[in-house]
């Protein structure tokens, strides 16, 4: 995948923004989204901590940029 793609799979910004609204989407397709840019331990941390602040944050990265929250890289 390349590093600049759109998330959730390269789908459009409107099916993304309607992923990301919903809690449990948002949460597996973040982490599924990082596990095939093959970053194991950003996947497991969304999985942990997918269902606080980093789902806000995810919302509002993808209505205003199209991508989620990249805070580590690991």
């Amino acid at each position: 995948m390349a590093k600049h793609s759109k998330d959730y799979f390269g789908l459009g910004r409107i099916v993304s923004i309607i992923l990301a609204i919903i809690p449990i989407t948002s949460w597996i397709c973040g982490a599924v989204t990082r596990f095939t840019e093959g970053k194991i331990v950003a996947g497991l941390i969304r999985i942990i901590f997918g269902f606080t602040i980093v789902w806000i944050l995810d919302l509002i990265f993808m209505i205003i940029g199209g991508k989620i929250l990249r805070l580590i890289n690991l």
